[in-house]
């Protein structure tokens, strides 16, 4: 199994269980989710020790819920944000100079395509911001590791 993670925290993003597809030259990857619908909540009785028959009438207990959503958001405890297009701007602007100052460390050649195709997507993604979902991990509400959804396609 590969598992990507992010090149700043190095946190899992996703692994190569999904649908993963290279876009711009390499640069960025889709990842493709499904819809899918899971309960929660509902937990049987009978693996905590109870005894339904011995217990009283039907219908007491945990109650669940029916959550749908992009199994990868799911999977991976996304959280939805309220990020507005001029937040994402400056998001991403320290974001890429963040990365920027990796691939000078580690890979000074990948530097300035890396530079110029990330334009070009940033362009991309702007200009269709309001059709993306804007999702961060959980524990990153305070300083975001950002992924965006479109449609069922998870771009990272």
């Amino acid at each position: 199994m590969i598992i990507y993670r992010d090149l700043i925290s190095h946190d899992e993003m996703f692994s190569d269980i999904y649908k993963i597809r290279e876009v711009a030259d390499g640069l960025c990857l889709e990842v493709e989710g499904k819809m899918v619908s899971r309960t929660e909540g509902n937990i049987d009785d009978s693996l905590i020790g109870g005894n339904a028959s011995a217990e009283g009438p039907e219908g007491e207990g945990t109650e669940s819920t029916v959550i749908t959503g992009v199994d990868i958001v799911m999977n991976h405890h996304l959280q939805e944000t309220s990020f507005t297009k001029e937040a994402y701007k400056k998001y991403i602007k320290d974001y890429m100079k963040s990365i920027k100052g990796k691939l000078e460390e580690q890979r000074p050649e990948r530097v300035k395509p890396f530079m110029t195709g990330a334009a070009e997507q940033i362009k991309h993604i702007l200009a269709n911001f309001k059709n993306y979902q804007v999702n961060t991990y959980l524990k990153y509400l305070d300083q975001r590791i950002i992924v965006l959804t479109e449609g069922i396609k998870l771009v990272t």
